[in-house]
């Protein structure tokens, strides 16, 4: 019975957000209940595509007077676990059928930089920084835990171990895990 009410919930809540999107594709379902949602006007979201309960989606066009130009784009078929934080000031491409494990972290942006101008100050005054877009390609697997930090690039078919962070690129058909990511195998 509970999933009965789950599947309603799951309905309702998507229809209520659906028009605050760029776009949200048919069949595609964000679970009850998010945790933040901010900038939904810039983020599009594909067809059959599954955001899953807790899930934070946040695009700043801007912070503490400084302006940002955010767009998070996410593909067909894609399915976001629990927890799962998008958060952009610049660009996130992701590409069809990705697959996240829980509590996956993907930005582009930080709280200022590491000099020592921002990092004297508290850390909700420090200027939004980008080192650039984050692009994830098809068929991608981001085990639990997960972070893939500004400027990077996921190719087609990669694998990224569970609790790694990804901080370089990753070439297609690899497997990479550890802290920073490491090109463990590659098909």
């Amino acid at each position: 019975m509970s999933r009965i009410i789950n599947y309603f919930f799951i309905r309702i809540y998507t229809l209520f957000l659906r028009p605050r999107f760029a776009h949200l594709g048919k069949g595609t379902h964000i679970g009850w209940k998010a945790l933040r949602l901010k900038g939904l006007q810039y983020i599009s979201v594909g067809d059959k595509t599954f955001i899953a309960s807790g899930a934070q989606l946040t695009a700043w066009d801007s912070h503490n007077g400084n302006r940002y130009n955010p767009s998070i784009t996410i593909g067909n078929c894609c399915a976001i676990r629990e927890n799962c934080h998008i958060t952009a000031i610049n660009c996130i491409a992701i590409g069809n059928h990705l697959l996240t494990g829980t509590n996956v972290l993907i930005t582009d942006n930080s709280h200022g930089q590491s000099i020592r101008e921002h990092m004297s100050m508290p850390f909700t005054e420090r200027p939004l920084y980008s080192k650039g877009p984050v692009a994830i390609g098809n068929n991608v697997w981001l085990g639990n835990n997960v972070c893939v930090m500004p400027g990077v690039t996921i190719g087609d078919g990669a694998i990224i171990g569970a609790n790694s962070v990804v901080t370089h690129n990753i070439p297609a058909y690899a497997v990479a895990a550890g802290i920073p990511a490491k090109v463990i195998k590659q098909l």
